[in-house]
């Protein structure tokens, strides 16, 4: 008989490891770019010299004895060359946001990211920061090995010497910009006495932190991850967009090779894997794997290719400018500059020289000078001492030109409208503003009781105009109101 079965021994199982983590984050490694010469290379430093030569002269530069460029935040006034921009002129900073904007999505969709290979700050900081350290550390391997060895006497001086010539480029730059909100020549009159306020230099401070962390240590980290523009750019390309591109029917596939090998015979293309392309790079990509979003532009892998091609006896032109499709399809530049006229283009364009022409007229049509006319709104109207209905106005004058301008104030309305308390406006009623000047006058009309028989509002309009200057320089609409 058999006998019943037991219990069932337990499954045996291994032991339970530990839960292995994975992080979520990983540590950015240091990218060393190669020095790099050739045409596109000399557009970059030529770029560079002219931004510099506007970023810092501008700030130096004189217009009807004042700074030429100044965003005085404490008047406020902004002023651009002959252009005064106050408050109430926001508007038109705005307008140029738009046209900026606009005239960034009209250029990507034509030409890419040069914007940001040769004219961005970001891209031209870093250019000038990268120089500095190759002239302290040296080329890409030297710094790769310096930054292995340990901390010595000739590691301390090349270290400490790059970074004391990125902070003094970097103050420099902080007074520079602060320079565009103070008058430049009384901050450097400040810092030349010792004499700086605190808040400027904060600003210096600020400023100056901000590029020495921007250029020299962030650098493609600000491309990458904090710029938007690296983000939505994805949606003002398409194929016919000039861009940086490898030509892969050419290229692939890669291998290396001695200069007397014929390629063909090997079955190989032109490209010898050499990945010069990849090290000259300041964001550290593979062009290669095809348009990235990390990509600025900035042509250095073209003069790195170029000059390999050079020396292997191949034609130029592995990785050039091009569009997506122009190379797909081994077009010639002819056909890839007939596809610039597109609906897309035409699209940023049309909105772009909309923006133009309204930018352009509001500025013609803006008057020499401002006037904003508020009624009181603690006394709608009242029955004065004489028996005259009264109306009180705060009229708020802004004058725009740059020099002292007298202006004569009047008035349109009911017949019988006129001023009280030594302003008269049926008498020449004369004011002289200075230069950029915000003044605010109290203005009392009144109308006899005969005059005003019909109650509610009545249309007013108030009147400037300069003496012996014939025409009205603006006119401002407000009512009058009689009580029931």
């Amino acid at each position: 008989m058999t006998p019943p079965p037991g219990p069932a021994a337990p499954a045996t199982s291994p032991v339970a490891s530990p839960a292995a983590t994975t992080s979520l984050f990983q540590a950015t490694a240091k990218i060393y770019p190669r020095a790099v010469s050739g045409v596109f290379a000399r557009w970059r430093w030529i770029m560079v010299w002219v931004t510099q030569i506007i970023f810092y002269g501008v700030p130096w530069l004189s217009w009807n004895d004042r700074q030429a460029v100044l965003f005085d935040l404490e008047t406020p006034r902004f002023y651009l060359f002959a252009l005064v921009l106050q408050p109430q002129d926001l508007i038109f900073l705005a307008g140029l946001l738009v046209i900026s904007a606009l005239a960034l999505f009209f250029f990507t969709a034509v030409a890419g990211r040069l914007w940001c290979g040769y004219a961005c700050p970001q891209s031209v900081y870093t250019h000038i920061f990268l120089w500095m350290e190759l002239k302290t550390e040296g080329d890409r391997l030297a710094r790769m090995r310096l930054d292995q060895q340990p901390w010595g006497l000739d590691k301390l001086r090349r270290k400490g010497g790059k970074h004391a010539a990125w902070i003094a480029f970097s103050a420099v730059t902080g007074f520079t910009f602060v320079g565009y909100f103070l008058p430049i020549r009384e901050l450097a009159m400040q810092v030349a006495t010792l004499a700086l306020t605190p808040w400027a230099t904060f600003w210096i401070v600020f400023y100056g932190f901000a590029t020495y962390g921007n250029a020299g240590w962030l650098r493609e980290q600000i491309c990458t991850y904090m710029c938007p523009y690296a983000r939505f750019q994805s949606t003002l390309l398409d194929g016919d967009s000039l861009v940086i591109a490898y030509d892969t029917a050419r290229g692939d596939p890669r291998g290396s090779r001695s200069r007397k090998a014929d390629p063909k015979a090997l079955g190989l293309g032109s490209c010898i894997d050499c990945t010069l392309c990849v090290q000259v790079c300041p964001t550290g990509i593979d062009i290669r794997d095809g348009l990235q979003a990390e990509c600025i532009g900035c042509a250095a892998c073209i003069d790195a290719c170029d000059d390999v091609m050079d020396k292997m006896g191949y034609a130029r032109g592995l990785i050039r400018y091009g569009t997506g499709n122009g190379v797909a399809q081994g077009w010639t530049r002819q056909q890839q500059l007939a596809r610039v006229i597109r609906p897309r283009v035409l699209i940023y364009g049309a909105l772009l020289a909309g923006s133009l022409a309204a930018f352009g007229y509001g500025m013609a049509m803006r008057p020499v000078v401002g006037m904003d006319v508020i009624r009181d709104r603690g006394m709608m109207a009242r029955i004065g001492e004489t028996g005259r209905i009264e109306n009180l106005y705060r009229v708020q004058l802004m004058n725009r030109r740059e020099t002292a301008t007298p202006y004569q104030l009047g008035v349109e309305g009911p017949n019988g409208l006129k001023g009280l308390n030594g302003l008269a406006l049926d008498e020449p009623q004369v004011w002289t503003l200075q230069p950029g000047e915000v003044r605010s006058y109290t203005v009392r009309l009144s109308l006899p009781a005969e005059a005003a028989a019909t109650p509610g509002a009545h249309p007013v309009t108030l009147t400037l105009a300069s003496p012996g200057v014939q025409g009205i320089a603006v006119r401002e609409a407000t009512t009058f109101l009689v009580p029931r």
